[in-house]
């Protein structure tokens, strides 16, 4: 077995469909399928016992994925203590930045990094994920924090961030559409989607797009070459009422008293946000980095 089919699996097992799973790993339902139907094969064990509403593991599959959550947590963590080994590192760490990030993610590990190799110098530089990886393919960054896992063996991605979205609304729109447990998604039909720019993350981009149109949502015309979702530009268009924009729950921005953040009921919209850096990398305080990351606290 490899670890791209015990990855798969274990996404199969904790979304529980494998359209879910589908989306997560960012490849498409036939091939994950294919992959699950090799693992039984290979086993000679039934893994999954499908249906029409998701997929559950039998007793064999959830043996496996006990088994193979630890054999991949000791492989992250065998890869990052062998990147103590490798070079020192010191002098800059490129480190590529989507706009919008959990508050406090890069606490823990900047300070990590601080203590553990004082010579490094952190630089900061906000991309867009299509932008970093092409950046991190052509050496110009050393680690990028994405919202899409990167298809292909040159880079290697580790899960930090799950933020379940909600939705920033004009407050008299908010006070209508607000039920019990929040706003449910085919409630917004009719309202402008403020988005980006789908070059930015395609992946990501059109799995918002195909969740919204299950929900009955048409997503309008696609935004602008270079109109990134920086917070000014969503307020204003969200102030005026007739468009909603999406937002993690310690969105950072101050709203103005015109537009109110909401959850979706549900959480049919989650935001993941990956680490990935060069398979070949053997910079210290990369692997020191990539360490300090507590993924669960951020989910």
């Amino acid at each position: 077995m490899e670890l791209r089919e015990l990855r798969a699996f274990v996404a199969v097992v904790e979304e529980g469909s494998l359209s879910a799973a589908a989306r997560r790993l960012h490849v498409s339902q036939p091939a994950l399928s294919q992959t699950v139907n090799g693992l039984e094969r290979q086993l000679g064990l039934q893994l999954l016992v499908r249906a029409s509403t998701g997929a559950r593991p039998t007793d064999a599959g959830r043996t496996l994925v006990t088994e193979a959550r630890a054999v991949l947590a000791r492989h992250d963590q065998a890869v990052a203590a062998l990147a103590r080994h490798g070079a020192p590192g010191g002098g800059v760490l490129r480190v590529g930045i989507p706009l919008e990030l959990p508050a406090g993610l890069l606490a823990k590990p900047l300070a990590t990094l601080a203590e553990q190799s004082p010579s490094t110098r952190v630089q900061a530089l906000h991309m867009s994920t299509s932008a970093q990886v092409a950046a991190l393919g052509d050496g110009e960054l050393d680690l990028g924090l994405v919202r899409e896992h990167p298809i292909g063996d040159a880079l290697d991605a580790m899960l930090v961030a799950e933020e379940r979205l909600g939705v920033l609304l004009g407050a008299d729109v908010a006070a209508e559409l607000t039920g019990p447990d929040g706003v449910r998604l085919d409630a917004l039909a009719g309202l402008d989607w403020i988005g980006f720019p789908r070059s930015g993350s395609p992946a990501w981009y059109d799995e918002i797009v195909a969740i919204l149109r299950t929900h009955g949502l048409e997503p309008g015309p696609e935004a602008p070459e270079g109109q990134e979702l920086i917070p000014d530009v969503k307020l204003a268009a969200v102030s005026a009422g007739g468009a909603f924009a999406l937002a993690p729950p310690d969105w950072s921005a101050p709203l103005a008293g015109a537009v109110t953040w909401r959850p979706l009921a549900g959480h049919p919209l989650v935001r993941r946000t990956w680490a990935v850096w060069p398979a070949g990398s053997h910079r210290h305080d990369v692997g020191v980095l990539v360490a300090a990351f507590e993924p669960g606290q951020w989910s």
